[in-house]
């Protein structure tokens, strides 16, 4: 979502531009989600691979409501895409780390996209308390996950702190129940 840029004192808001490698926000306000858009929401978040059929049937609709559903959401921009969970460490990143970040005033957007090309980055969030930025990161092992840290995020000069936090475990809270995997994605079957 775009940074929000405020004009002078006492003026009106300006509107924010686009920020480069972010997709494109409607313009039009929000709609309201029904308990069956909230439904769909939670089937896709669970397998981004379920059929339209299964779709359709699990949340008690036609297949053609299910479709038009699902295409209005992604044209909403509710949902941004699909995308596969990786279990990091049987991919060869056995270390993950949420590193949090104090950062100069104002600096967000460059420290943001600076960020974004380190190898391993998955998530970055703004947050406001005790620190600026949450970083969660997966490297190979700890020698990566520590020079990634000393070499090259200590190294952004708008960084003034780092604070690593290491995982130890983590779950899934969207992670599918057991059963096969469903087939490609919005496919009709």
């Amino acid at each position: 979502m775009p940074d929000e840029q405020m004009a002078g004192a006492g003026s009106a808001p300006v509107p924010p531009g686009p920020v480069p490698g972010t997709p494109p926000v409607p313009s039009v306000p929000p709609r309201p989600l029904d308990p069956i858009d909230r439904s769909i929401i939670r089937l896709l978040q669970a397998d981004g691979r379920a059929s339209i059929r299964s779709v359709a049937e699990q949340v008690h609709v036609s297949r053609a409501n299910a479709y038009a559903r699902i295409n209005r959401l992604m044209d909403d921009g509710v949902i941004r895409g699909f995308t596969a969970r990786v279990n990091h460490e049987r991919a060869g990143q056995g270390a993950s780390a949420y590193i949090t970040l104090k950062i100069v005033q104002n600096s967000w957007r460059t420290v943001r996209e600076q960020l974004r090309e380190l190898p391993g980055a998955a998530h970055i969030a703004l947050v406001s308390g005790d620190f600026d930025v949450l970083l969660l990161v997966h490297t190979p092992d700890n020698r990566t996950l520590r020079e990634l840290v000393l070499t090259r995020l200590q190294a952004i000069p708008e960084v003034l702190s780092t604070r690593t936090l290491l995982v130890f475990e983590e779950t899934d809270l969207l992670a599918p129940g057991p059963g096969p995997a469903g087939g490609p994605a919005l496919a009709e079957e």
